[in-house]
């Protein structure tokens, strides 16, 4: 049966039962060190393919204290620069954790602040991660792989901060094993950073006003990340990369759109026009220069927007509500959001889907922003269920009949008859069936009227729970336009959503 979704508290469920503060009271007061029996410091949590058995059989586990006289988890603040990629290809784990440290109100969140190596130390740490609609609490040992007397998973650019490879192993943990971070979706990183919504943008055909939105984006403090499809100029083939800032510069006689990109290996940067040393930047006015200009070797560098678009594949942008649509102005802008958790039940609810895309209008006029995801079975991706998406129906123009409609929907007992879907197969927006990503999000503009949500899978047959998630847009503090969600249609996967302003 579907349920509602509430909001995520302060009071974290506790993964695997897991309860960090008593644990470590119980080592405390016995003088002991955590050792996790749910994440043993052995080759089980590695995962079997991640390494040859030869190299499984030299790894070695070291706490912090075993490697540094003096460890921290925090020094000097948390940077995107405290990060250097290790041997695990989880670039799309860190390139969205580059992207947190810079979103404060998030990071708080993720990384308590209420742990260290001084006070209290029991080998014992915890972070919080968005789970299918809930914040867990992650509770780890401080035990870390080492392969050669090497960082096996992400190592600190300071010997002695231990932060990004303690997050990233209760990272791993809630994932399943270290090898379920090697190769990966950023998308799924950044929402489960922030409980929020992801949109991808394909860079193939870019939007015209790219620069505006990635702009819009910072400035409404959105989490960016990007991947590449080819080696180019510097550039890394299969890599995810955090857009870490977007602006304009003087140059020439006119003003030039420069975007900012970190490489989470720590090294490694574009070479072309905009990089560090390129002679575009001796064209730059010393007062604009010294604020954006840096040369180092820290994987950062900037580039042309529009070489941006010619070199990476995607770009996507995350925020806890879709304020990048704002385009920056958040004075009237609210968004409200509803929840559900439900699944597909083969010979029940699980009967695929056979439309098309619809086109689609002008960026700044969406108000709902649709996402689906699945959730794999027991954490491990399920290869099954290749391709899901949904479906979008215009039931009705007009809102005064919301009730009614509602009512003859009610009446329905097993799932939406054939009738339905030929009745409406003309007024059907469609997303998703072409991607085996875990999240399918998009935007529409719907006009006032009644709409019917439709998750589905792209063959009959395939099984899996879901959560949905709809975001309605509100202009202005005058806006009185209205989400109504009706709740499932019995044992259709069905949802009535009524866009209806009122006063």
């Amino acid at each position: 049966t579907g349920h509602h979704v509430q909001p995520p508290t302060k009071t974290s469920p506790k993964f695997n039962n897991q309860d960090f503060t008593h644990l470590r009271d119980y080592c405390l007061s016995r003088g002991l060190l955590f050792e996790d029996d749910t994440f043993p410091a052995h080759v089980s949590s590695i995962g079997p393919n991640l390494l040859s058995e030869d190299k499984l059989s030299r790894l070695q586990w070291k706490r912090p204290t075993m490697i540094e006289r003096n460890p921290h988890l925090i020094v000097d603040g948390v940077s995107r620069f405290d990060i250097i990629q290790g041997e695990i290809g989880d670039c799309w784990v860190l390139a969205a954790l580059g992207s947190l440290t810079l979103q404060r109100q998030f990071l708080e969140n993720v990384l308590p602040k209420d742990q260290g190596f001084k006070e209290n130390y029991a080998g014992i740490f915890h972070f919080r991660f968005w789970h299918f609609g809930d914040w867990v609490d992650v509770v780890i040992d401080d035990r870390l792989p080492f392969l050669n007397g090497r960082y096996l998973s992400v190592q600190p650019r300071s010997r002695n901060e231990f932060w990004p490879s303690l997050l990233e192993k209760a990272y791993a943990k809630l994932r399943g094993s270290y090898q379920t971070l090697h190769w990966g979706y950023i998308s799924d990183a950044l929402v489960d950073l922030t409980g929020g919504v992801q949109v991808q943008f394909l860079l193939q055909k870019p939007p015209s006003d790219l620069q505006e939105i990635i702009k819009a984006a910072a400035k409404s403090q959105c989490l960016m990340g990007c991947t590449t499809m080819e080696l180019k100029n510097g550039l890394v083939k299969g890599h995810a990369y955090t857009v870490t800032g977007a602006t304009e510069i003087p140059y020439k006689n006119g003003w030039e759109d420069i975007i900012r990109v970190w490489n989470p290996w720590g090294h490694g940067e574009w070479r072309g026009p905009w990089s560090d040393g390129s002679p575009q930047w001796d064209r730059v006015p010393v007062e604009y220069k010294k604020d954006l200009y840096e040369d180092k070797d820290n994987g950062e560098f900037w580039m042309s927007g529009q070489a941006f678009a010619e070199q990476f594949f995607s770009l996507y942008i995350c925020n806890n509500t879709p304020s990048f649509l704002d385009f920056g102005d958040q004075r009237g802008t609210r968004w409200s959001l509803a929840m559900y958790v439900n699944q597909w039940t083969r010979g029940l609810t699980a009967g695929g889907s056979n439309y098309h895309n619809v086109e689609e209008p002008d960026l700044k006029t969406y108000n709902v922003v649709v996402s689906l995801m699945r959730k794999p079975v027991n954490n491990m991706p399920d290869a099954q269920i290749s391709f899901t998406g949904f479906l979008i129906f215009r039931v009705s123009k007009d809102c005064h009949g919301t009730i009614n409609h509602f009512l003859q929907f009610q009446g329905l007992r097993d799932r939406l008859p054939v009738a339905f879907f030929s009745q409406y197969k003309s007024k059907v927006l469609k997303y998703g069936f072409n991607m085996s990503t875990r999240d399918v999000t998009n935007y529409f503009y719907l006009s006032p009227g009644i709409y019917a949500i439709v998750p589905a899978t792209s063959e009959e047959g395939q099984e899996a729970e879901f959560l949905l998630r709809i975001f309605l847009r509100r202009q202005d503090s005058n806006d009185n336009t209205m989400l109504y969600m009706f709740g499932r249609l019995p044992s259709s996967l069905g949802w009535t959503l009524a866009l209806r302003k009122e006063g």
